[in-house]
């Protein structure tokens, strides 16, 4: 039987694994306040082998509470280092498409207005969001952006000493919450030999009769690999037979290739999805995201929502709605990026032998794996320090040999960027 991982440990944890010795919070401020690109202090300059650096307990040191926290939290480290990193002339490191203008949404900006009842979501956006997935508006619960609703089910969901079960890799906030609402987390992996498929009766393996809920990303973050719909069905049923909920973060499925496929929560009453527009439409500034479930469910969610921000913004709301009525124009625009960049990264790929990468069903991004390698985190921070290119690193997604590679951005940049990656290669 598969172990889980215990709750949050309140002493700093063994880094090993990441390429850190063991030791006390003030011995880990010490370093990070003294290790930089050029040697002068942190306090002067952020680095980038600083922020490569920071691990999940470790106090910030630039935090006035980083000695005396009361209670230690559960980082989302690889939130806290995207908020904090540098931003280099070749920036790789996003994941989401080219951000619209208002010229891209026409009737946007005329929709704005600072007042409206969105008590439980802006009913003209619920009914909207309702339309495209074909449920009733009693499934949707809104939330502030994919990773809201995500925090919004886990907290109605999982109580201290649930068991939760999470694939790996895994994007590191699908981690956190569980953790910070006491739950353990038990783990399945998916593995690059097999093309990071989701592998069913592994999955099946790791749920406990303490299991309350099971995390999956579909298409998988980071690799941009989709579970089929057969799978998701199935996936259901494991989670019907153990009376348990799935959650399928599903946030990228709009910008994968072909023919739109549906979403999980369709497939059965034991399946909770959640999206938004960033990643797929360029409407990262919104933070508008949602929740679909059955309406018992939603409902919990909404009460929930009550606990955390009560409501969302007015003028998101009228705004997403806006946007839902030219989501097809937007997707045109985003696989006007997104094709271009696909294509050259593959050609890119294909020309070096150094690297090797599990080809993803579309998506906004790229996650190869640097060969011979048990990290690719000092090539990242070469490739930052000596030629200003930006990726993220793997050991964020607990893949440290991988790097992930922005596909969503101005394909003038993207070009730029692969090239110094191909120098620093050399």
């Amino acid at each position: 039987m598969t172990t889980p991982e215990p709750a949050l440990d309140l002493h700093v944890p063994d880094c090993s694994e990441l390429g850190h010795e063991r030791g006390t919070s003030a011995e880990a401020t010490s370093r990070l306040r003294t290790w930089s690109r050029f040697g002068e202090p942190v306090a002067k300059r952020r680095t980038w082998s600083i922020l490569c650096g920071m691990t999940t307990i470790f106090p910030d040191p630039e935090s006035p509470i980083s000695d005396a926290r009361p209670v230690e939290v559960p980082r989302a480290d690889y939130l806290l280092w995207a908020k904090r990193r540098p931003h280099p002339a070749n920036d790789l490191g996003r994941s989401d498409v080219l951000g619209c203008t208002f010229d891209d949404v026409p009737g946007m900006r005329e929709s704005l207005e600072l007042s409206g009842r969105n008590d439980d979501g802006w009913m003209p956006l619920v009914d909207r969001i309702a339309a495209r997935y074909g449920v009733e508006p009693s499934a949707v619960a809104t939330a502030t952006g994919t990773s809201g609703a995500n925090f919004l089910v886990c907290a109605a969901l999982i109580r201290p000493g649930d068991d939760v079960v999470v694939e790996k890799p895994a994007y590191d906030p699908l981690l956190a919450a569980p953790r910070l609402l006491g739950a353990n987390l038990v783990r399945f992996e998916r593995r690059f030999e097999e093309g990071f498929a989701l592998d069913l009766d592994r999955l099946a393996a790791a749920v406990t009769p303490r299991t309350r809920l099971i995390i999956v990303t579909n298409p998988h973050n980071p690799t941009g690999v989709l579970g089929s719909l057969d799978q998701m069905r199935a996936l259901g049923e494991v989670a019907d037979r153990h009376g348990c909920y799935v959650l399928a973060d599903e946030i990228y499925l709009d910008a994968i290739e072909g023919p739109r496929q549906a979403v999980a929560a369709t497939l059965s009453p034991r399946i909770i999805t959640t999206s938004s527009l960033t990643k797929a439409y360029g409407l990262a500034g919104l933070r508008c995201g949602w929740a679909l479930a059955a309406p018992a469910v939603a409902e919990e969610l909404r009460r929930v929502r009550d606990l955390v921000d009560g409501s969302g913004s007015i003028l998101t709301e009228r705004a997403a709605a806006a946007a839902f009525e030219h989501l097809p124009a937007l997707a045109a625009r985003a696989r006007g990026i997104l094709e271009p960049n696909f294509a050259l990264f593959e050609r890119f790929i294909a020309a070096q032998p150094a690297l090797e990468w599990v080809r993803p069903d579309g998506g906004t991004v790229a996650f190869p794996r640097l060969k011979g390698v048990a990290s690719a985190d000092a090539f990242v921070a070469r490739l930052f320090n000596e030629f200003e290119t930006a990726v993220v690193p793997g050991r964020f997604f607990e893949a440290p040999a991988h790097m992930r590679i922005a596909l969503g951005i101005d394909g003038g940049v993207l070009a730029r960027g692969l090239e110094a990656i191909a120098r620093a290669l050399e």
